[in-house]
C-alpha cells in the first residue's frame, strides 16, 4: 500500500513537473524580447516548438537524475531544493548547448530566463507538496511502520529520534531482540519480541522497513532476520555507526559482484568533481595568458634585483598526500632554505607551520610580489596539470605533514588550490587549528557554489592583504 502511494506522489509530481516547465516555456516564448527580432516568424515558431518538446522531453530525465523524484521523508526542505537548483542550472546549459547547435532565432538570455522562471515555479511547487505532506504525516496519515532489531542503547536512541520527528511519519511496530540485556531492555519491555516471532510479525502487521540498531557483537545472531525481511521484500537499513562514531557516512560501491559500504571522508558528486576540474582547465588557461605580461615584469625585476633563478620549485603533498613540485615566482635569496634552521626560533606560526611576518631571507621584489600574491600565478600552470585546482587547501610541505594529527590528514583528501577559506579569512593571522578547521569545513561542504564564493572574496583578500607576509 505504502509503495502504491509513493507511486502515486511521484506520478503526481512527474506530471506536475512537465506541466509546469511545460507552461514556464511556453509564458516566456511569448515574450518578444526573447526572440530574435531579425528572425522569420515560421522560424521562430519552429524553433521555440523544437526547444520546447525537447525540454519537456529532458527535464524529467534531468530531475531523476539528481533525485528529485527520491524519498525525502528524512531531509529538509533545503535538501531538497538544492538539487532542484542543481538541475535548474543544468538545464540552462543542455537548453543553451541545444540552441546553440540548432541556430535557433531565439534571444541568448532565453536558457537562462527559462533556468531561473522554472527554478521558481518547481520551488514553490515543491515548498508547497513538502510543507503539505509534513502536516499530514503529523496527523498520522502517510506513516511507515518500522520493525527495530535491538532493543539496547542504539534501539532507544532510534526510539527517541523518532518521537523527535513527527513530520518523517514512523511507527515503530514492535522491538526484536534475543539477547539477555543487564537490567533488562532500554525499552519497553512489552514491546520487545523474540527473534523466533518474526516471520509470525511479518505475516500479522504491515511492515515497511526494518530497521538493524544492535551493538555489533549481535551481528551474527541477525542473519535469520536480515533473511526473512529480505525473502518477503521487506527493505532493511543498517546504521553504520555500528563501527564508531568517528567513521564517515557511507556510500554503496561494488566489489565485482559484492555490494560494499565505502567510508570515505566525504562523498562528492562525481558530476560536480568533473566540473570542477573543466573550470579549473579552462580558468588556469585564461589565467597563464592573461598573467603572461605580469610574469615578465616579475621575472625581470627578479634577475636584476638578487641572483638566481626566476622560479622556485618546492615539493608539496597534494591530493592523498601525492607529491608534486609547486612553482612559485622566487622571493628569497638562493640559501633560504638553508637560514631556515637559524631562524626556527623566530616563528610565529603555532602547528607545524613556519612564517616570519619580516622574514630576512625576502627580497625587496619579493616583498612586493608577495603582497599582491603575484609569486603564486605560476601555480596556475600546477593547476593546469592537475596538480592543483583554482580553489582547495593549500598544499603542505612534506615535513608539515609528518607533523599532523590523523584528523589533520583528512585535509589532503582533496586536490590542494591556489586560494582556499585560510586565504581569503586572515591568514597568517588565524591560528593553525583554526586553519585545519577551515579546510575540513570547506571539505566537508564543498560545492561549486563554495568555490565561486571563495574565488569572488580572493581578489578582495589580495588587494586588502589580509594576512599577507
Amino acid at each position: 500500500m505504502l509503495k502504491q502511494h509513493a507511486r502515486r506522489i511521484h506520478h503526481f509530481l512527474l506530471a506536475t513537473d512537465i506541466g509546469a516547465s511545460g507552461l514556464t516555456f511556453a509564458g516566456l516564448a511569448y515574450l518578444p524580447i526573447m526572440r530574435d527580432p531579425l528572425a522569420r516568424p515560421q522560424a521562430i515558431v519552429f524553433a521555440f516548438e523544437a526547444l520546447g518538446f525537447l525540454a519537456c522531453l529532458a527535464w524529467p530525465l534531468v530531475l531523476d537524475r539528481f533525485g528529485m523524484y527520491a524519498s525525502h521523508r528524512y531531509e529538509d526542505l533545503l535538501s531538497v531544493l538544492r538539487p532542484l537548483a542543481a538541475a535548474s542550472a543544468a538545464s540552462v546549459v543542455v537548453l543553451s548547448t541545444v540552441a546553440f547547435a540548432i541556430a535557433a532565432p531565439v534571444a541568448p538570455l532565453f536558457p537562462l530566463a527559462f533556468g531561473l522562471a522554472n527554478f521558481a515555479v518547481l520551488a514553490t511547487i515543491r515548498i508547497v507538496s513538502f510543507g503539505a505532506v509534513r502536516v499530514a504525516r503529523r496527523a498520522g496519515a502517510n506513516y511507515r511502520n518500522l520493525l527495530v532489531i535491538g532493543s539496547g542503547p542504539r534501539a532507544r536512541y532510534v526510539e527517541q529520534v523518532i518521537a523527535s520527528h513527527p513530520e518523517w511519519g514512523l511507527r515503530i511496530v514492535a522491538f526484536v531482540d534475543d539477547d539477555e540485556l543487564e537490567g533488562g531492555p532500554c525499552v519497553g519491555p512489552e514491546r520487545v519480541r523474540k527473534f523466533i516471532e518474526v516471520p509470525e510479525l511479518l505475516r500479522d502487521e504491515a511492515i515497511d522497513e526494518a530497521l538493524i540498531a544492535c551493538p555489533l557483537s549481535m551481528l551474527p545472531t541477525i542473519a535469520p532476520v536480515v533473511h526473512v525481511c529480505a525473502t518477503i521484500g521487506v527493505p532493511v537499513t543498517l546504521l553504520t555507526d555500528l563501527f564508531g562514531d568517528h567513521l564517515p557516512a557511507p556510500k554503496l560501491r561494488y566489489f565485482d559482484a559484492l555490494a560494499a559500504l565505502s567510508f570515505a571522508p566525504v562523498h562528492h558528486n562525481e558530476v560536480e568533481l568533473a566540473l570542477k576540474r573543466l573550470i579549473d582547465i579552462v580558468g588556469a588557461a585564461i589565467g597563464i595568458v592573461l598573467a603572461g605580461p605580469l610574469l615578465a615584469v616579475a621575472a625581470l625585476a627578479i634577475r636584476l634585483d638578487s641572483p638566481g633563478p626566476i622560479f622556485f620549485r618546492q615539493v608539496r603533498c597534494g591530493l592523498n598526500g601525492r607529491r608534486f613540485q609547486m612553482l612559485k615566482l622566487r622571493t628569497m635569496c638562493v640559501d633560504a632554505e638553508r637560514r631556515k634552521v637559524e631562524l626556527l626560533h623566530l616563528n610565529e606560526m603555532d602547528g607545524p607551520v613556519f612564517k616570519i611576518a619580516h622574514d630576512p631571507r625576502v627580497t625587496r621584489v619579493g616583498r612586493w610580489l608577495r603582497r599582491f600574491s603575484m609569486d603564486e600565478v605560476p601555480q596556475l600552470w600546477n593547476v593546469f596539470r592537475g596538480d592543483m585546482s583554482l580553489v582547495g587547501p593549500r598544499p603542505p610541505t612534506p615535513d608539515e605533514v609528518v607533523k599532523y594529527e590523523p584528523t589533520e590528514r583528512r585535509r589532503l583528501s582533496m586536490r590542494p588550490g591556489l586560494t582556499c577559506s585560510w586565504q581569503v579569512s586572515g591568514r597568517n593571522e588565524i591560528r593553525f587549528t583554526e586553519w585545519m578547521k577551515l579546510d575540513l569545513l570547506y571539505i566537508d561542504s564543498w560545492s561549486l557554489l563554495s568555490d565561486l564564493r571563495l574565488l569572488l572574496r580572493t581578489l578582495p583578500a589580495v588587494l586588502w592583504r589580509r594576512g599577507a607576509s
